[in-house]
C-alpha cells in the first residue's frame, strides 16, 4: 500500500506542477514584455529630461554681447581688428551693421579707418569678440525676427494712384 500512496502522491504533484506552469508561463511572458516596456519608457524619460535641461540652459543663457564701459575703454579697435572680427564670425558688413545697429556704410568706414566707432558701438564690437559663429548667427536670426515683427503689413492707402488721377484730369479737360 505504501507504494501506491507514493505513486499517487507523485502523480498529483506532477499534475499540479503542470497546471501551475500552464497558468504561470503566459504570465511570465507578460511580465518580461512589461519589463521591456518599462525599460524603454525609462530611457525615453531620461532622454527627455536631458533635452529639457539642455533647452533650459540654452534659454537661460542669453546672448549678451555688450561689454562693460571699462572693457570698451581699455580695448583697442583698429580697422584691421574690426575686419578680422567680422571674418572670424563669418558675417558680412551688412550683418555686422544689423548686429550693432548701424548702417553698412558705417561698418565699411570703420574697416577702412575713415571713422572710428562711438562708445556704445565700440562696446558692442568688444562684446562681439566673446561670441562664436553660432551665437552670432542666433543673434542675427533674433534680430531679423524682431525686424520682421516690426514691419507688419501696411493697410493700403485710400489715396488714388498718380496714373489714375492723370487720366481723369485729361478726360476732364476735354
Amino acid at each position: 500500500m505504501g507504494k501506491v500512496e507514493a505513486i499517487i502522491k507523485s502523480e498529483i504533484v506532477r499534475l499540479a506542477k503542470r497546471e501551475i506552469r500552464k497558468i504561470s508561463a503566459p504570465l511570465g511572458r507578460d511580465v518580461r514584455a512589461l519589463k521591456g516596456t518599462v525599460s524603454q519608457l525609462r530611457k525615453t524619460v531620461l532622454a527627455l529630461e536631458r533635452f529639457t535641461a539642455m533647452q533650459k540652459r540654452e534659454s537661460e543663457k542669453k546672448i549678451a554681447f555688450e561689454a562693460t564701459p571699462e572693457e570698451a575703454g581699455a580695448s583697442r579697435l583698429s580697422p584691421r581688428l574690426i575686419r578680422s572680427l567680422r571674418k572670424r564670425l563669418g558675417i558680412s558688413q551688412r550683418e555686422l551693421a544689423r548686429l550693432t545697429g548701424v548702417t553698412p556704410l558705417a561698418v565699411y568706414q570703420w574697416e577702412t579707418g575713415t571713422f572710428k566707432p562711438k562708445k556704445e558701438k565700440k562696446a558692442m564690437l568688444v562684446g562681439l569678440r566673446k561670441l562664436g559663429r553660432r551665437d552670432a548667427r542666433k543673434l542675427l536670426e533674433k534680430r531679423k525676427s524682431e525686424v520682421m515683427e516690426k514691419k507688419a503689413p501696411r493697410p493700403k492707402s485710400k489715396t488714388r494712384s498718380k496714373t489714375r488721377s492723370k487720366t481723369r484730369s485729361k478726360t476732364l479737360k476735354k
